[in-house]
């Protein structure tokens, strides 16, 4: 708190409970007093604080991963409190080096437009969007000019900008580091300043961009804001970082009977790492669910409930409905009633052209692996035989658990 502010505010109950939903999955929570004294005053006042939460449009598209820090804003959005979603076009330009040994391309004007368009309207999906301020790094930032960006950069050492891992360890590998780099964090930080805010969220790889922001705030003589990390979420496969290039995420837009079906394919230990971060039930309905597994309920019940909560808050309850039922028929060995419909010629037809025609393999050599790994079905009967040739006919081709289209063959 600033020097002389020597007014304390009482802890009570409610305050208690929120400082709960603040820590809930969450990795730090800094300085954690200082949090509940901010909760207390804002209880005590009357005042919502100002919660940030910032993000470059570097990608058009949000995974699941990304709505980590989405949901711990939901709820302390739910708890009262003023939630700014602030976009980084300008930080974009530069490029945020966190965790990476390469310096990041920055993006074009272009490019962060058109991903800032879709941003919003996906994270919209998790918050509550009337009462979400949204900002763009911009505002102040481009305003600050040359001269304020040299006044700002001697805010900071090098020696202390030295200290962040990444620039560490690419500056022993003898990597390149350029100088704008460093300005990253210092414009994060500053973001902090221009909003005045008392608590910024990110992902644990974001700690020392964090820190930056409470550092800046002293020095331009403002309460420092408290920093809340969040993991960062494990994909499909319970190892790698939730990643597009691993192949391991779900996304947001991605259809409800595809989302659900993910989210059942994850590990039973996995899925209680997700419920924490991923669901809006309460810390005791998550206990008393596990408690009934560890007393013998198949934990398939309660991947179950994770998969309907997940595609109803980004699609619907209907949708998570119908979603449930697909994969119930499909479990069993039944097809889908919305398959795609597909009309081809040139009977008698190879199966691995079909496949690779009908759209359900990408080329004739991955057509001919997956028939060797019995993944292909035809009107349910596993075809074996990579020479196969289909007559003119209706059939219903189905490849792994979820690709089916109904064929028409002519001749």
């Amino acid at each position: 708190m600033n020097q002389g502010q020597v007014t304390r505010y009482p802890v009570t109950d409610r305050v208690r409970e929120a400082l709960a939903v603040s820590r809930r999955g969450a990795q730090e929570l800094l300085p954690e007093e200082e949090w509940a004294q901010k909760l207390a005053r804002s209880e005590a006042l009357k005042v919502p604080l100002r919660i940030k939460l910032g993000l470059d449009p570097t990608a058009p598209d949000i995974h699941v991963g990304h709505t980590v820090v989405l949901n711990k804003m939901r709820q302390l959005q739910d708890l009262g409190h003023q939630v700014i979603f602030l976009i980084g076009d300008f930080t974009s330009m530069i490029g945020d080096p966190s965790g990476r040994n390469t310096t990041r391309p920055p993006l074009t004007a272009e490019q962060i437009r058109l991903n800032a368009e879709t941003y919003y309207k996906q994270a919209s999906l998790v918050l509550d969007p009337a009462r979400t301020e949204i900002r763009y790094n911009s505002e102040w930032s481009d305003p600050l000019g040359a001269r304020g960006m040299i006044q700002l950069a001697a805010r900071y050492t090098v020696a202390r900008m030295m200290e962040r891992d990444d620039f560490n360890k690419r500056f022993r590998e003898g990597q390149s580091i350029s100088v704008h780099e460093f300005l990253y964090p210092l414009m994060q930080g500053y973001d902090s300043v221009a909003l005045k805010s008392d608590l910024e969220l990110g992902g644990t790889d974001q700690k020392f961009n964090l820190l930056m922001g409470r550092h800046l705030q002293q020095e331009y003589g403002q309460e420092p804001q408290c920093i809340l990390t969040m993991p960062l979420l494990e994909g499909l496969d319970g190892v790698e970082k939730m990643s597009k290039s691993k192949n391991n995420y779900i996304g947001i837009n991605e259809d409800p009977n595809t989302m659900f079906a993910k989210v059942l394919s994850i590990s039973d230990d996995l899925m209680w790492r997700w419920y924490p971060l991923l669901s809006f039930r309460t810390e005791a309905e998550v206990a008393a669910l596990r408690a009934e597994i560890e007393g013998g309920r198949n934990p398939k019940d309660a991947k179950v409930l994770l998969a309907r909560e997940i595609t109803a808050r980004f699609h619907s309850a209907s949708a998570a409905d119908a979603a449930e039922q697909d994969f119930v028929n499909r479990s069993r060995g039944g097809v889908p009633d919305d398959i795609p419909e597909v009309q081809l010629g040139g009977a008698p037809l190879g199966i691995a052209a079909l496949l690779k025609q009908a759209g359900l393999a990408p080329s004739s050599s991955e057509a001919n692996r997956l028939v060797d790994g019995g993944g292909v079905r035809i009107d349910s009967a596993t075809v074996s035989d990579k020479g196969l040739k289909l007559q003119p006919g209706t059939y219903v081709v189905q490849v792994g658990k979820r690709k089916f289209a109904r064929v028409t063959l002519t001749a």
